[in-house]
């Protein structure tokens, strides 16, 4: 089917002055970029007048936790409604690929609070080829909703290699774990994450992760870490990601990039310089960031990694011996725990969204200290009895960040958007459902912190470069039809931490691979969503010889 978008106002995602045009999709790819007003006798099947809306590439959401939403809830309203045609999945070093059957079942208690972990679901895959596959899948005349590229998961590769107990890597456990990087990357992932305050990743020392990165950058990839502490010794942590970088020559994505906590306020700029100077010494780095305060993980996050060795089973033995549980108090409320990024535990920050445990559901939306007071209890004993009763599935907002700190970040010239939106549970962070409105709306119109151009740049050519994206991200001829009209003047976040599952205000029309999925500023409900794969030439693709 041939589109026509005529009169548009054109931002194209390189970050140049934006312009009157016209656009033609055919099929899943962009034919023509002219001057509006010069298509009219195109031949269109359909025409959109877009006079006072915005073109401008599809979002490109650099940190998503989607992994298994999008096969669970394929309609995916929460990513499409926001302008989002492409996400970046195996983030934090934690997700479902690659795996044999015991390391996918502890991975998927590990992280049911980030993503559910439904008993009925068909686990058919083993492999990150296999996995990207079933994205690929059709169902029910449909696709997934968003395309999707993949980063392995270096937590999940340690798992599959040497279980989830603390401990340093054997030879050949090393070899194994960079021959499992190397062949998921053959089979289509375009980095490597880890979450190194999450077990079993945190256990992993520099030159462990040194080894890693050198797999990943020989194959053109990228790290994307979720380092050791966004608190205390926060620049420490990036610090030696950066080094990291520098030494084995693999390129750096720094996850959700921020400066938490009382003792990182206002400290952003510490933060810049450090990756300034990395820059100018050739340090290949881009960092993504969502535009909120809170965080949001899973309550179990914040014990210290000792005390999660092994896995849930043996998580839950600790917590009901009293000794040990003792032990794990000291360290959360007086030492700080490395769970807890170094600093101590403070119950009035901990805000219950979601539960696994229905009995437990009167606790979303109130904190660890609201919850002991009504209990009069100790916060500790309520936060250890949450852990038990929700089997470690309990997720969490986390107040804790600085509003000077996202500003400085956002500015950045190699800052990219990532929204790290949890879909689960009763009330999940806003920012799965207001992430990139809120940048154009908030951050560029209203606070006129970058321009539009700046703000689409930053959310789309931007990140594709990264991504090695082809012809993705970017509106011109020959282009993949990822499209986005937005109103300016309305676009607007309207999800609240009280009511977060509400879409944005202004998104016009979103177009998937040339497939409209908001029409007119409501879902159609078509699925032209493609898993984006590494191929052997460096670049990300799908694996379609239909690809633009």
């Amino acid at each position: 089917m041939k589109i026509l978008i005529s009169n548009a106002t054109l931002i194209d995602g390189t970050g140049a002055d934006r312009r009157a045009a016209d656009v033609l999709l055919d099929g899943p790819v962009i034919t023509a970029v002219a001057e509006a007003g010069s298509l009219t006798a195109s031949g269109a099947d359909r025409t959109i007048e877009a006079s006072g809306l915005v073109l401008s590439p599809g979002f490109i959401d650099m940190h998503a936790h989607s992994d298994l939403q999008l096969l669970l809830n394929r309609d995916h309203y929460a990513k499409l409604s926001q302008g989002v045609t492409t996400e970046l999945l195996g983030q934090d070093g934690l997700s479902y690929a690659p795996v044999d059957d015991t390391t996918l079942a502890g991975v998927r208690e590990k992280i049911a609070g980030w993503n559910d972990n439904p008993a009925d679901f068909d686990w058919n895959w083993r492999t990150v080829r296999e996995y990207l596959d079933r994205l690929d899948e059709p169902q029910n005349d449909g696709r997934i909703a968003t395309n999707a590229a993949y980063l392995v998961p270096q937590g999940t590769v340690r798992a599959l290699v040497m279980g989830f107990e603390a401990g340093d890597p054997t030879p050949e456990q090393q070899q194994r774990m960079q021959d499992v990087v190397r062949t998921a990357m053959e089979e289509g992932a375009v980095g490597m994450s880890s979450g190194l305050t999450y077990t079993p990743g945190m256990y992993a020392q520099t030159e462990e992760l040194a080894g890693l990165c050198r797999t990943v950058g020989e194959l053109g990839g990228f790290y994307a870490p979720h380092h050791r502490s966004y608190g205390k010794g926060a620049l420490d942590a990036y610090a030696e990601m950066i080094g990291l970088s520098r030494d084995t020559g693999c390129a750096l994505h720094l996850s959700h990039a921020t400066m938490n906590f009382a003792e990182n306020k206002g400290r952003a700029g510490e933060l810049l310089d450090l990756i300034d100077e990395a820059l100018d010494a050739g340090v290949d780095i881009t960092l993504d960031t969502y535009p909120y305060l809170p965080g949001a993980t899973t309550l179990s996050a914040v014990l210290p990694s000792w005390a999660s060795s092994g896995g849930t089973e043996a998580t839950l033995a600790r917590l009901a011996d009293p000794e040990t549980r003792e032990k794990i108090r000291e360290s959360v409320e007086i030492y700080g725990s490395d769970g807890c990024h170094g600093v101590v535990a403070e119950w009035d920050t901990l805000e219950i969204s979601g539960v696994q445990n229905p009995a437990l559901s009167g606790y979303v939306g109130k904190t660890i200290k609201d919850i002991a007071v009504e209990r009069q209890q100790e916060p500790f004993d309520v936060f250890a009895q949450i852990l038990h009763e929700d089997r470690l599935g309990t997720g969490i907002l986390q107040h804790v960040g600085h509003e000077e700190n996202v500003q400085a970040i956002m500015q950045h010239s190699t800052h990219t958007g990532g929204s790290d939106g949890l879909l689960v549970g009763a009330k999940p962070h806003p920012r799965a459902w207001g992430t990139f409105p809120r940048y154009l709306g908030h951050y560029s119109r209203d606070l006129g912190l970058l321009s539009l151009e700046e703000t689409v740049h930053h959310l789309t050519g931007r990140p594709a470069a990264r991504l090695k994206l082809h012809r993705r991200g970017l509106i011109r001829e020959g282009y993949a039809a990822d499209i986005v009209l937005f109103d300016p003047e309305t676009v607007r976040d309207q999800a609240t931490f009280e009511n977060p599952r509400q879409a944005a205000t202004g998104i016009h029309y979103v177009f998937v691979n040339g497939v409209a999925a908001i029409d007119g500023g409501q879902p159609t409900g078509a699925r032209a969503g493609r898993a984006l794969r590494r191929s052997s030439d460096g670049l990300t693709r799908e694996e379609s010889t239909t690809n633009p």
